[in-house]
Order: C-alpha cells, then sequence, then structure tokens
C-alpha cells in the first residue's frame, strides 16, 4: 500500500535549482488526526491506540482511491 504521498509538500524555486521538501506523509498524516481522538478513551493502551490509528489512516487512503 502506498503512503499517500506528501501531505503537505513544499517547492521552492531557487536561482538554480527547485528545492522540495516532503515532510510527513499523508499516512502519517491522518494517523496522527485519528490519534487525536482515540489518547481521549482513557480506557485503551497507547500502543492500541497507535495501531488503531494506523489502521484507520489505511482506510482512509483506500477510501480515497475509489
Amino acid at each position: 500500500m502506498s503512503d499517500g504521498g506528501t501531505a503537505f509538500p513544499v517547492t521552492k524555486e531557487n536561482l538554480h535549482q527547485t528545492l522540495a521538501h516532503v515532510g510527513m506523509s499523508l499516512r502519517d498524516y491522518f494517523a496522527a488526526k485519528a490519534m487525536q481522538s482515540f489518547v481521549l478513551n482513557k480506557n485503551i493502551l497507547l500502543d492500541d491506540a497507535a495501531e488503531l490509528a494506523y489502521k484507520m489512516a489505511d482506510a482512509m487512503l483506500r477510501a480515497r482511491e475509489k
């Protein structure tokens, strides 16, 4: 599965070259956003929340392909 590419790509033109700053992947960005809601639940272990966040991110990436 793809990581969705770059979440916030930035390209800056310089005199003789193009500088690209790729930053985090879209998958990591989606997982971070999902994690925000999971950590509010005091009954979930952090490792379980992190795994669930990436499962949610993967589902979101699959949904983008439809």
